[in-house]
């Protein structure tokens, strides 16, 4: 008893109370705030995910936001054990220093400040964490962990984005030959890591591979050679890269999540055809590892992008299998939807690609990213694409029906019925059997067969509207459910819409021949109504391919074909004239057949003067940027100076064709029509612009105008 009283005084310098002091501090508060800290880090190490999208960070510590000193945070989302741990620390501080003649005379108070220190930094309050690290290093010189107090200074200053003199701290630090490996780890991964921020890829190769040489930390040693490989492969070394990550996958004692992952890594710097299969072999023996299953949509994906590369015809059932395999909504599924979107798109069935997109708009959680937002354009550019698509589709089929008579018509029908009524047994049969399901991944399709739906079952329309719940939520009856941004439709001024309400009919009503005939279209008011809108949305179609798409083909065939349907005066001339471009940008003799009938039949319109006199521009020295010159000739019209204006935008419109900025100069020249000759040319020149640049601001400005001018004059 008596040797305990005396050994609990913290102001007498003997041995005895140094070491009762240095015992309790370790072994009863320091081991406390350490299992507090160990806890912690657990929680915050389970609560992190990396982004294998991006070059791993060196330290995986999610940074948001920093705690600066009086500022309070909205949410504190660190785990709560690092306030416990630095209670822990200051409680180990007050209680147990013995600060006797300037001199700290408790050997753990150190560790103390250390275990302060590193709370207060996993907090992401790095001012005061670097106030304890600064403590340490000014007054324990001498102390057992000094040089780890100053790598976390340095890493302290780093966060604080003070990285040059981290790395100063950090080359005086291993001027020391008597450093242990483990130290000389540490110091070169935080090196790296100031390096990162300098944006010195050179210098950050030249630390991991220091760091790398100790392989103290099995984990960081890991996600070294991981970051190693991914700096290589932007600095396009491929060779190196691809070494880095299979020492990574022939590292035995490496985290699984590396290894596995640096296979999908070395699988991306593929270049060749014989790589790409020798990959492919490897990624499918993956597969079959059931240790692998965690990460199939992965790999699936990367099979897919690989046979995508060499072009090869399976990228799209890959990518198909990584949605399949999708357990969560995640950046992976995010990507898959976009890639699938993306080789549609390229194969120009946009409407197809317009509803993957939609996937990945509905499901993100990053609205406000720089991928969402260029996605979010390209979608929104597809908008009349589908619209009109929609309308030429349906109403082609009603004019077909309508066009056939009346034996044909029973024909045509009696045939669906039949194929409705034995696709409907083949899935009663299937629901006996327990063979039915339902794959929402089916709603993407393009082309699905009508004649496989399930809507006559009770059961199977059970199933779907399980699994619709599951994908899409809580989706109000209305038009264009799918997208989450309804402004993205703004087509006010079209009369037609697409979606309209089916009638709700009994199913046995449905399989009945009346039915059908009673909902041919007869009236050729109603007929004729809906020609005009199935010949204006081929002509939008083959305006939208040629000037936004650039796809010359798919333009070319709506644009011929509309040819076919005998269209008004007011589509034919520029539908001729748009397929007299399409067919001189291909050296097509059929160009010559159009110019001629265009010169000869309308000798007065404005197509005809411009394919007579296509090289009337400005001065070829002038060094006026098209902005510019809209700009100038702009002022000019603010000035009342109509017939200058009209004269000039002639000549920019010539000179700059195919560019953007025709349209506005179109638009400026209709508006000076407008003021000089009257409401009747203005309309005229309006409507050219609305006809020549639908899916441009400027004409859906020009056609919104004419319909003012419809409506209220």
């Amino acid at each position: 008893m008596i040797l305990f009283v005396v050994g609990c005084s913290t102001k007498k310098d003997a041995f005895l109370n140094r070491n009762f002091q240095a015992m309790a501090t370790k072994y009863n508060v320091l081991y406390n705030g350490n299992e507090a800290l160990k806890k912690g880090l657990l929680e915050l190490n389970s609560n992190y995910s990396d982004n294998y999208w991006q070059r791993l960070p060196i330290e995986p510590l999610k940074i948001d936001e920093l705690a600066l000193p009086g500022v309070k945070l909205d949410k504190d989302i660190s785990p709560k054990e690092f306030e416990k741990a630095e209670e822990k620390a200051v409680k180990a501080i007050q209680k147990h220093s013995m600060l006797i003649a300037r001199q700290e005379r408790n050997s753990q108070i150190d560790d103390a400040y250390l275990l302060l220190g590193k709370s207060r930094y996993y907090s992401k309050r790095f001012v005061p964490a670097l106030e304890a690290f600064n403590f340490v290093i000014l007054n324990y010189p001498n102390a057992d962990l000094i040089d780890e107090t100053k790598i976390w200074q340095a890493k302290t200053l780093i966060r604080l984005q003070n990285e040059e003199q981290a790395i100063e701290n950090l080359n005086n630090l291993l001027k020391d030959k008597e450093l242990k490996d483990k130290i000389k780890e540490q110091a070169h991964t935080a090196i790296a890591m100031a390096y990162v921020k300098k944006d010195s890829l050179q210098q950050v190769i030249n630390h991991l591979k220091k760091a790398i040489l100790a392989d103290n930390n099995n984990e960081q040693t890991a996600r070294n050679l991981f970051i190693l490989g991914q700096v290589y492969r932007e600095k396009k070394l491929i060779d190196s890269s691809n070494i880095s990550f299979q020492e990574l996958i022939n590292f035995k004692k490496a985290p699984f999540k590396y290894k596995i992952h640096a296979y999908i890594e070395k699988a991306k710097n593929v270049s060749t055809k014989e790589e790409a299969l020798a990959t492919i072999a490897i990624l499918k023996k993956l597969l079959k590892d059931r240790d692998n299953r965690p990460y199939l949509e992965e790999i699936y994906y990367q099979l897919g992008a690989i046979e995508n590369k060499i072009g090869l015809e399976g990228a799209i059932e890959y990518y198909k299998k990584s949605l399949q395999a999708s357990k969560t909504t995640n950046l992976q599924k995010e990507i898959t939807y976009q890639s699938i979107g993306d080789l549609y798109f390229d194969k120009a069935k946009f409407v197809t690609a317009g509803l993957y997109y939609d996937s990945i708009l509905n499901i993100t959680k990053e609205k406000h990213t720089k991928r969402i937002r260029r996605l979010t354009r390209k979608r929104n550019n597809l908008n009349e694409v589908i619209f009109y698509e929609k309308i030429a589709k349906t109403n082609d089929s009603i004019l077909k029906v309508a066009s056939m008579s009346k034996e044909e018509q029973i024909a045509f029908f009696t045939g669906y019925i039949e194929k409705l009524k034995a696709n409907e047994e083949l899935l009663q049969q299937k629901i006996n059997t327990g063979s039915a399901f339902y794959n929402s991944n089916n709603l993407n399709e393009e082309n699905s067969n009508a004649g496989k739906w399930y809507f006559y079952n009770i059961q199977a329309v059970g199933f779907g509207e399980q699994e619709f719940q599951r994908v899409w939520g809580n989706r109000p009856l209305e038009d264009n459910w799918r997208l989450s941004d309804k402004t993205q439709l703004n087509l006010e001024n079209s009369k037609t819409n697409i979606t309209q309400k089916n009638d709700v009919i009994n199913t046995p009503e449905k399989l009945k021949l009346p039915y059908y005939l009673n909902k041919v279209v007869t009236s050729k008011h109603k007929i004729d109504s809906i020609t005009k809108e199935r010949n204006d949305a081929y002509f939008k179609l083959g305006i939208i391919y040629k000037e936004q798409f650039k796809e010359f083909s798919l333009a070319t065939d709506k644009l011929e074909k509309l040819l076919t349907f005998n269209p008004v005066s007011t589509l034919l001339l520029p539908t001729k004239y748009h397929l007299y471009k399409i067919y001189s940008h291909q050296n097509n003799k059929k160009a010559i057949l159009l110019k001629n009938d265009i010169i000869n039949t309308y000798p007065n319109s404005k197509y005809a003067k411009i394919i007579l006199n296509p090289n009337e521009v400005l001065n070829n020295d002038s060094e006026i940027t098209p902005k510019d010159e809209y700009a100038a000739v702009f002022y000019e019209y603010k000035d009342k100076l109509y017939e200058e204006v009209i004269k000039k935008t002639t000549i920019a419109i010539s000179k700059y064709e195919g560019e953007k900025i025709v349209s506005k100069f179109e638009l400026l020249k209709a508006y000076a029509i407008g003021k000089k000759e009257g409401l009747e040319a203005f309309k005229k020149a309006l409507n050219f612009v609305a006809m020549n640049y639908p899916n441009t601001e400027e004409g859906k400005k020009a056609l919104e105008v004419i319909n003012t001018i419809k409506t209220k004059i």
